[in-house]
């Protein structure tokens, strides 16, 4: 079979622009994402407004025993830990390893942020065996840079941006792979039910999932006060114009 070229979507900032700049080279890339039905609604709403912009559908993949992140939760018992979240394991990456084939190549949105540029590199050599490559890190575009992108794009930026969280995802029950309180005091503050509700599942199975002065704590023990982080500001450099430029 031709191998085929998987972007691998997010329903992010950081995501659209590696769409752009993978379907510029293959018009015939295919856009992928994995369902978690844990997604805020507005990501939805940028997932239609992006797909139109690039004149593209996504195929979606499901888990074929789990409902959702809370299903997975609720049946494993365990939320995160040394060995990771299973909601990531069962509901992207099970489904990920179901529909590739060898010789895929896999773009995925890292964006030129040194946090991101780490993260690609384990994705690397945990997955020594794919053909993988992030865009934007070839480019140098940062996350600041991804976002004013989407703007400069004509589209309008999921509203988990302007909230000061750094990704989009996850904003139904919070990500659990997070461990630092100025995500969870921030995913407090702007979705308290949300955060009430894992918060209360986590006691009650034991998971200590943030780190105060190294120590493992529950979140709901996060102070009140706890300072929340600002929203990154969109900021575009001469690498944006160079990309938007091959991009078009």
């Amino acid at each position: 079979m031709t191998p085929r070229t998987l972007i691998w979507w997010s329903t992010g900032a950081a995501s659209f622009v590696a769409a752009q700049l993978a379907l510029r080279e293959n018009p015939e890339a295919i856009i992928v994402r994995c369902e978690t039905n844990n997604e805020d609604p507005d990501n939805y709403r940028f997932e239609a407004d992006a797909m139109r912009r690039l004149n593209a559908s996504v195929t979606l993949l499901k888990s074929g025993e789990y409902e959702s992140v809370w299903d997975v939760w609720q049946k494993r018992r365990y939320m995160s830990g040394i060995n990771g979240a299973p909601c990531t394991s069962e509901m992207k990456v099970a489904p990920r390893l179901a529909f590739q084939r060898p010789g895929d190549v896999h773009v995925f949105g890292y964006t030129a942020d040194r946090e991101d540029v780490e993260r690609f590199e384990r994705l690397k050599s945990t997955y020594f065996e794919l053909i993988v490559r992030a865009p934007l890190i070839e480019h140098g575009i940062t996350k600041a840079a991804s976002l004013a992108m989407v703007e400069r794009a004509g589209l309008k930026l999921p509203r988990s941006y302007a909230m000061g969280f750094p990704n989009a995802n996850c904003l139904q029950t919070g990500c659990v792979k997070a461990t630092s309180p100025d995500y969870w005091a921030l995913y407090r503050k702007h979705f308290p039910e949300n955060f009430a509700r894992t918060a209360a599942y986590a006691r009650e199975i034991g998971a200590r999932l943030t780190r105060i002065n190294g120590e493992r704590r529950f979140i709901d023990e996060i102070p009140e006060d706890w300072p929340v982080r600002k929203p990154i500001v969109p900021a575009c450099d001469f690498l944006c114009a160079i990309a938007e430029m091959e991009s078009v």
